[in-house]
């Protein structure tokens, strides 16, 4: 199998323990932040087909490394402002209609 993605911080060592072989690099913080940003995509989607907990777990592992990251630090206060200003999920609201 080839792959070349972020991964864990401790997968490096589950591999060696497998005795699978593997080449590591570390990420520069521009690249870091490309890869994090698929790792997001491919989460969601795994969360998507998937629907488990687990699933959703890798998804907020994500974000919360995206959330460490200086241009998303400020994301729960828009947040907080976004809930404010136009409400949450809560209500279950489904809107049909055209654009």
């Amino acid at each position: 199998m080839k792959y070349n993605k972020l991964v864990r911080d401790k997968i490096p060592e589950m591999l060696d323990g497998k005795n699978i072989p593997y080449e590591k690099r570390i990420a520069d913080f521009k690249e870091y932040k490309i890869e994090l940003i698929k790792k997001l995509a491919e989460e969601a989607n795994e969360f998507n087909a998937d629907g488990s907990v687990e699933e959703l777990a890798d998804v907020l592992e994500v974000i919360e490394a995206l959330r460490k990251l200086p241009e998303y630090m400020d994301v729960e206060k828009v947040r907080q402002e976004k809930f404010e200003d136009r409400g949450g999920f809560e209500k279950r609201i489904i809107l049909k209609g055209e654009k």
